[in-house]
């Protein structure tokens, strides 16, 4: 219909169709319907659609393998690890992901004689990038049976080319405490926590809590300033000459208060001074190496215990740098000290000795040997020489005699130098001889000291008066420890002594023998055990 100025017109729209009777839907119907086509006789009624909604919906889902680069590396790896070359040629091979497809026929020569040396425990000169072809082996199981041995195998590696690839660094380092993590080895990682990049700390704090654990003397200093809040390291005497003997010291100082509180207590620092809850983390493995992850997995969670952070422990160890390093100045005659370096007077006490003990050791082992001299011992020997002397003498006159022509010389058959007492002399000779090397055993193996044969008092009285002498140096804690070594379960009492004192056992025996050393001119103490002569002169301790 259209309008315009002359009125209303209409259009009348005829549509055509071959179909016909067409019935017209209700209004109320929603759903439109789609006109069908006949169908054949015998044709089965299906529909398209569903058929393909069947087949995707009961189809069986099968999953076919995944090949990765890494999953080849390591097939070929195992295919590989008891193959052998003989003698070859080095061949340069710089590759930044080395596999064996990487190599030519000569480098893969030279990688398997390489390798079979390395195996043997000789490092030959090679490039790095068949350093890191063998550390992925390794790192993939390939190359050892026991994990512990691959992990050793990882550190010889990387102590013997490190010096001269600095990378190594950069990478073994974490890749051997990822291994020690899958594989659950209990090794020291003091060696490895300043080289690790990423999770430093956390190696740091586990190496922590594993030493002050269960092992206090494997403390390094490096683990152990993630605890003190005194950067050692811009210290002017660290820089100029103790920087090795803070490295030696401090951490042996911080086990021996370790032992000392679990002495004097009953607990360790770690039980006095307990720190927080672990905190989970996790730690990616082997990152930049090539790696199956179907071998250990993707990353591993490691409960990690922030030590570092017990306000209570952090200020001990802090303290503990300070004072070791003063005690340090101190022996070495470096001028200047530490201020406001408070400890406890018997940890003070204990740590000075300790230090001294341990450089007049250090310094004894620079002289050499000491040579302590006896001065009974060195007489008797001087006696004993001269007893020699004398026979010697007697055998050499005898053989002159022998020699005399006795027919061609008159003299009176008394004398003793008559033809006859001559005579007799060589017809008892070997009697004589044999008497007098009897003799000469027996003043060897006790020998008399010229003017005392008769009166051996003097010597037994001057050894009394040493050993009461020495007993009157010893301090009665001393004196307790010597007699308590003499019994049967000795050592724990003198342990028990020691701590009741504040000291420790090692400490009292040096100093006893320092002591023994003045007044015997001998040591009474051999390891942890009294000396046999010790034993016997017990008595004048007892007094």
């Amino acid at each position: 219909m259209a309008k315009d100025r002359q009125g209303l017109h209409f259009t009348e729209l005829v549509w055509e169709s071959t179909e016909q009777n067409m019935a017209i839907p209700p209004r109320s119907s929603a759903e439109a319907v789609i006109p069908k086509p006949p169908e054949g006789p015998g044709k089965k009624k299906t529909s398209q659609y569903d058929t393909v909604q069947l087949q995707l919906w009961d189809m069986e889902e099968t999953q076919e393998p995944v090949t990765t680069t890494e999953s080849q590396f390591v097939q070929r790896a195992r295919e590989l690890a008891d193959h052998k070359e003989p003698a070859a040629l080095f061949v340069p091979f710089k590759s930044y992901w080395p596999t064996y497809g990487h190599m030519t026929g000569a480098q893969s020569r030279w990688y398997f004689f390489w390798r079979d040396e390395v195996r043997q425990g000789r490092y030959p000169k090679t490039d790095l990038s068949y350093i890191f072809l063998h550390i992925y082996e390794l790192i993939n199981g390939v190359g050892w049976d026991e994990p512990q041995d691959g992990c050793r195998q990882l550190g010889l590696l990387w102590e013997a080319y490190r010096d001269k690839y600095k990378r190594l660094d950069q990478y073994l380092g974490g890749w051997i405490a990822d291994f020690s993590f899958v594989h659950k080895l209990d090794i020291p990682l003091s060696e490895i926590v300043i080289r690790t990049r990423g999770l430093a700390g956390d190696l740091a704090e586990l190496e922590l809590v594993r030493c002050l654990s269960a092992a206090p003397e494997q403390l390094s200093i490096e683990v152990l300033s993630m605890m003190s809040d005194y950067d050692i390291s811009k210290s002017k005497f660290y820089t100029a000459e103790g920087k090795a003997a803070a490295e030696k010291y401090i951490p042996q100082v911080v086990a021996l208060i370790d032992t000392y509180v679990a002495r004097k207590h009953g607990s360790n620092l770690i039980t006095m001074f307990p720190p927080g809850p672990p905190v989970v983390r996790e730690r990616y493995l082997f990152r930049s190496a090539v790696y199956d992850i179907s071998l250990y997995g993707y990353s591993v969670l490691i409960p990690v215990v922030r030590i570092s952070k017990s306000p209570p422990l952090r200020s001990l160890i802090t303290r503990l740098f300070r004072l070791t390093e003063n005690k340090l100045r101190a022996l070495m005659g470096y001028r200047g000290r530490l201020k406001d370096v408070k400890v406890d007077a018997d940890m003070e006490d204990l740590v000075t000795r300790f230090l001294q003990r341990e450089f007049r050791k250090a310094e004894q082992e620079e002289k050499g040997p000491a040579v302590v001299i006896d001065q009974r011992k060195l007489e008797q020997l001087k006696n004993d020489s001269e007893v020699v002397r004398s026979l010697l003498t007697v055998e050499e006159a005898l053989e002159k005699d022998d020699e005399t022509d006795w027919d061609n010389e008159a003299v009176d058959e008394d004398e003793p130098g008559s033809a006859s007492f001559a005579a007799g002399s060589r017809s008892e000779e070997p009697a004589v001889r044999e008497s007098d090397e009897e003799k000469l055993d027996i003043i060897v193996e006790e020998p008399v000291v010229q003017g005392q044969a008769d009166s051996p008092l003097p010597t037994i009285n001057a050894e009394a008066d040493s050993w009461t002498s020495f007993a009157s140096e010893l301090s009665l804690l001393q004196r307790d420890v010597l007699l308590a070594l003499a019994e049967d379960d000795g050592l724990v009492k003198v342990n028990r002594l020691a701590a009741g004192g504040g000291t420790m056992a090692e400490l009292l025996f040096d100093e006893i023998n320092e002591l023994a050393m003045d007044s015997l001119g001998d040591l009474v103490i051999d390891g942890e055990e009294l000396t046999e002569e010790c034993i016997s002169m017990l008595h004048y301790i007892k007094r």
